[in-house]
């Protein structure tokens, strides 16, 4: 009971990294795939080498995501563990919460959950939405999380990501205008949009698009490892009560079926 308590009172802790925010930015959606096993091995690769630094997924293990991903144990020691954790331990990390406190001004959150009190369009759209900002203590900013504490560790991968001008194409009542004789897309200039400078960063925007969306397939699973197994279980539920109902119904009906 202590554990799960805890576990709900890390998952919504306004602090650090998944404070409230959000601010009214329009979120990019993401379709996450469950059982991308590649996808999701990648994510926790990511996690692993640029987010275990400062954020534990203290309720998963490393036995059971390695498990459910499909890694061999050994890989898993040698490429994901670097606490000297063994690999029925929790997925902690070195470094003290006092320790994080002093160092950004809150400690930062454990992870396991923060899937399913963000939201995987959250998520995407927080992680792609550093930008260069000298006034603030790292030098960057976010977009949807205005004024975050945290860095923007994902640096390297993305590049340097700036508020600029580019054209973008306009939108009406949720729709993409064209001009009606050419058929030609109608833009303006926006000068609030981020941009990424060329050759900043080791990906490409397609690429660093694509290692987000694994980071956050595997943070969608690590917040509900059962997913897929409890919707199995439940279609079988269903199909069960539909098969019952039948029975149920003719019998019903064989015991009403003398009275007037």
């Amino acid at each position: 009971m202590k554990k799960q308590l805890a576990a709900l009172i890390l998952a919504v802790l306004p602090a650090f990294t998944f404070a409230a925010g959000g601010h009214g930015v329009e979120l990019d959606h993401v379709e996450i795939d469950l059982t991308d096993k590649a996808a999701m091995q990648d994510g926790l690769r990511t996690f692993a080498n640029y987010c275990m630094g400062c954020h534990s997924a203290q309720f998963q293990r490393y036995e059971r995501v390695a498990d459910d991903l499909g890694i061999p144990h050994e890989i898993m020691m040698e490429n994901v563990v670097f606490t000297g954790a063994k690999i029925g331990d929790h997925m902690k990390i070195g470094m003290k919460p006092e320790d994080g406190k002093t160092w950004f001004g809150a400690a930062p959150p454990d992870l396991t959950l923060v899937a399913r009190v963000r939201g995987t369009d959250w998520l995407y759209s927080y992680l792609r939405a550093f930008y260069e900002d000298p006034t603030r203590p790292y030098g960057v900013n976010n977009r949807v999380f205005p004024n975050v504490g945290m860095p923007h560790v994902l640096a390297p991968l993305q590049g340097r990501q700036v508020v600029g001008c580019k054209q973008v194409q306009v939108v009406e009542d949720g729709r993409k205008q064209f001009d009606p004789l050419t058929g030609t897309p109608i833009t303006h200039e926006a000068c609030d949009q981020l941009t990424v400078l060329p050759n900043t960063g080791e990906l490409s925007e397609a690429e660093y698009d694509e290692k987000v969306k694994n980071l956050v397939t595997f943070l969608a699973y690590s917040a509900n490892p059962v997913k897929l197994e409890s919707q199995r279980i439940g279609t079988y539920v269903l199909l069960f009560l539909a098969f019952f109902f039948v029975f149920a119904y003719l019998l019903k009906r064989e015991y009403w079926k003398d009275v007037h």
